[in-house]
């Protein structure tokens, strides 16, 4: 087992980070967070430190400067390799430098080096970055600021030194964490939560459109800091245009206007009222050493409910995945009693017992599956995310598929789900997006179930086809679009659209249409905003667009035969906006510093990781103790009786459930109906009449009951229409 010597430098000596300041400033659906690292050494000798920590996936890390006393440097942004040298020679030569850079293998690690600070020297590193935020399945928005770096499952061939640390318990780490927010929108903030001890929200004028929170004293380093930032009429689409750079290159990202839209599709009622009813649903799980009792629990229930849910006629298949990966099929099989009653079976019987966390061959599998036609692939993702290749993994639609796998032409849309402290965002949230689905993150006390069945909604909404985007601006304007193209639309999901604006832009008016074609009838939403430049904005925009580009720019290099001259062109990029890139990195160099820094130089590293998780590398499976199997909750009971058509069948077993005796259940029935629909019509007033605060869960399960009940008017049974009919009538006066 390991110790904490992540905690020391190598010659076991405390490592100098002393507290880190955080202050977030949240615009409507976009933040700037700017964090401060405070050092001291207390060594007789200099002393380099490495401080290895997470970010979020898609940041775009925008400022990094050094206050070392009395003087302040700020970084440059630098190809990779000459900062890296440039760091060295600077050591080498008894100067102070600071390097910040991105892991080569995952988005969401940077590691920044404090070199050659003196004895009884102090440094404050100021690092800056910007971010979207994610839209939550109850319309609220996520910050997270990762507290917690677990360690990174590495593949054999992996190099990449910044996952050479270990992992230190939450009750060593030295150094203090205050935080503090500011959110401010043109709507109404209603509330703030957190998974972490709040002070009390403090408004700052009367229409509550602005307001302050602040990180309760005593937090634990044991957690990820999320705040959920709610909104009233948050559904409502926005355009924000930016000025450029004043000293910036017209012509160029950075010296012309950015406009980012945020747009909310509402789709027709009388469309979202039906679900698919076909598809191939493919779950794909975690069951790596890392995986606890609790998670395999939540899993085990989260997938009882999604397999009750699916409709009849579709086809579905269950993997895990750990160092190897497993199949509960050969194949993707129809969905009915048989195939649903043996694939619970075998989810009942699941165990953390497949070692390492490498999710990369799964998904070749998987994609390698020839498609079934009519029957679109949906991919549903459960991982802690601990993956260390996750650019590998991310890029894999563009790297492989396309060659490697025609018999799938195109990427099934992918749903992820973040499970734990920790989680990568980069992973998760790349998945995703790569796919054309939706990403969601379940930490603390959150029941993965509501998030899951979310999802599923998603993806049983009707298909959204031939989507585009138009422009109408005025005469002398024109627009380049810097977003990828939009694929997937979902009901009550966000869409964020950047775009370049060129020429006259003035004070006049622009619009946005966003058209698509839904169950075969065409729809478009419009948005008009006014094209003058929002006063005070700090470049976030043009930050974001410049991070989206050079994302697409990197995936470019991947699959590039002119690999060296796509690179070029994000070094160049990331150089003239200031955002960091896979190619490039922060470099600071104190050369004021008029005396030469004396003596050998002490190395220590730091793993910003608040966990008491190891390695999931270095230990055998199964190295949780079995925990006591506790009572069922009554709700899954019930899910659990329920057949694959949607019905339940009128025995002890349901009685049970219903917390009845076999006989109260028998002799409520009335004479014309049949056991089955009984069974059924009680079974659904239970849900309503006990379980309303868990619709989100047993929705769509309790819909396929329904549309058992009415099709029961047309079969051969006899003399209980009626009865059909008018518990039918009842509960279909409840929306699904």
């Amino acid at each position: 087992i390991m110790d904490c010597c992540g905690l020391l430098t190598l010659q076991k000596e405390p490592v100098p980070l002393k507290s880190i300041e955080v202050e977030l400033e949240v615009r409507d659906h976009v933040a700037t967070v700017v964090s401060t690292l405070n050092y001291e050494n207390k060594e007789d000798k200099p002393l380099e430190a490495v401080f290895v920590f997470p970010l979020p996936g898609d940041a775009a890390v925008c400022h990094f400067s050094a206050q070392i006393g009395q003087t302040q440097i700020v970084a440059e942004v630098k190809e990779k390799q000459k900062a890296r040298e440039e760091y060295d020679d600077a050591l080498s030569s008894g100067q102070q430098a600071f390097l910040l850079e991105e892991s080569d293998e995952s988005p969401d690690i940077f590691s920044l080096r404090v070199g050659s600070l003196p004895p009884a020297e102090s440094a404050s590193i100021r690092l800056e970055y910007v971010t979207e935020l994610a839209v939550q399945a109850d319309d609220g928005l996520r910050f997270c600021l990762p507290g917690v770096l677990n360690p990174r499952y590495q593949p054999q061939d992996s190099e990449d030194p910044l996952f050479q640390v270990t992992s230190v318990p939450a009750s060593l780490v030295p150094y203090s964490l205050s935080f503090s927010a500011r959110v401010s929108s043109p709507r109404l903030v209603s509330k703030v939560e957190s998974n972490c001890s709040l002070d009390p929200l403090q408004y700052l004028n009367t229409d509550q459109t602005q307001a302050t929170v602040k990180l309760a004293a005593g937090h634990k380093f044991d957690r990820d800091v999320e705040l959920l930032i709610y909104y009233k009429d948050a559904h409502q689409p926005t355009a924000v245009v930016e000025a450029g750079q004043a000293s910036a290159e017209p012509g160029s990202l950075m010296g012309d206007p950015v406009v980012m839209v945020s747009l909310y599709p509402e789709f027709p009622q009388s469309v979202m009222s039906s679900t698919a009813s076909c598809g191939e649903f493919v779950f794909l799980v975690d069951r790596s050493g890392m995986a606890s009792p609790s998670f395999l629990s939540s899993l085990k229930d989260t997938l009882l409910l999604l397999l009750k849910s699916l409709p009849m006629g579709c086809y579905f298949n269950i993997y895990s995945f750990g160092s190897s990966y497993e199949h509960i099929f050969p194949k993707s099989v129809e969905y009915g009693e048989k195939t649903m009653e043996e694939a619970l079976k075998k989810v009942e019987q699941m165990k953390a017992d497949l070692g390492g966390t490498e999710i990369l061959e799964s998904l070749k599998h998987i994609y390698s599956q020839p498609c079934i036609p009519t029957q679109p692939r949906q991919l549903f993702v459960f991982t802690d995310g601990e993956v260390g290749n996750t650019k590998e993994v991310i890029d894999l639609k563009n790297t492989t598929i396309s060659t490697q796998f025609p018999e799938c032409p195109t990427c099934p849309l992918c749903f992820s789900f973040g499970i734990g402290e920790g989680a990568s965002s980069a992973l998760i949230n790349g998945m995703a997006k790569e796919g054309g689905g939706h990403a969601q993150f379940i930490t603390g006390t959150d029941r993965m179930q509501p998030k899951v069945m979310q999802s599923l909604h998603f993806s049983l909404q009707p298909a959204v086809e031939d989507v585009s985007v138009t422009w109408d601006l005025p005469k002398g304007s024109t627009i380049t679009v810097l977003s990828p193209p939009i694929t997937s639309l979902f009901q009550g999901q966000r869409s964020l659209i950047y775009a370049q604006l060129t020429g006259q832009v003035g004070a006049a008016e622009g619009c946005v249409t966003l058209k698509y074609s839904l169950a075969g009838h065409p729809s478009e939403n419009q948005l008009h905003f006014s094209l003058r430049p929002a006063a005070d904005s700090g470049l976030i925009v043009h930050r974001l667009a410049a991070r989206t580009l050079i994302c697409l720019l990197e995936m470019e290099a991947e699959n590039n035969e002119e690999k060296e001259e796509v690179k070029k062109k994000v070094v160049q990029l990331s150089v003239q906006s200031g955002v960091s890139s896979s190619f490039t990195a922060f470099i600071v160099v104190n050369t004021d510093n008029n005396k030469e820094i004396q003596g050998p130089l002490l190395k220590g590293i730091l793993l910003c990781n608040f966990s008491s998780k190891f390695s999931s590398s270095q230990l055998p499976d199964e190295e949780f103790p079995p925990a006591k199997k506790p009572l069922r909750d009554p709700l899954l009971q019930l899910v659990s009786l329920q057949k694959a058509s949607g019905c339940w069948l009128l025995d002890p077993a349901l009685a049970a459930a219903l917390r009845k005796t076999n006989e109260e259940v028998e002799k409520s029935k009335p004479e014309k109906a049949s056991s089955e629909v009984w069974a059924t019509i009680l079974a659904l007033i239970w849900l309503h009449g006990f379980k309303m605060d868990a619709k989100d869960e047993w929705e769509l399960l309790a819909a396929k009951a329904v549309s058992w009940l009415s099709a029961q008017k047309g079969s051969k049974h006899k003399n209980k229409h009626s009865v059909c009919d008018g518990y039918t009538e009842l509960l279909q006066s409840v929306s699904y």
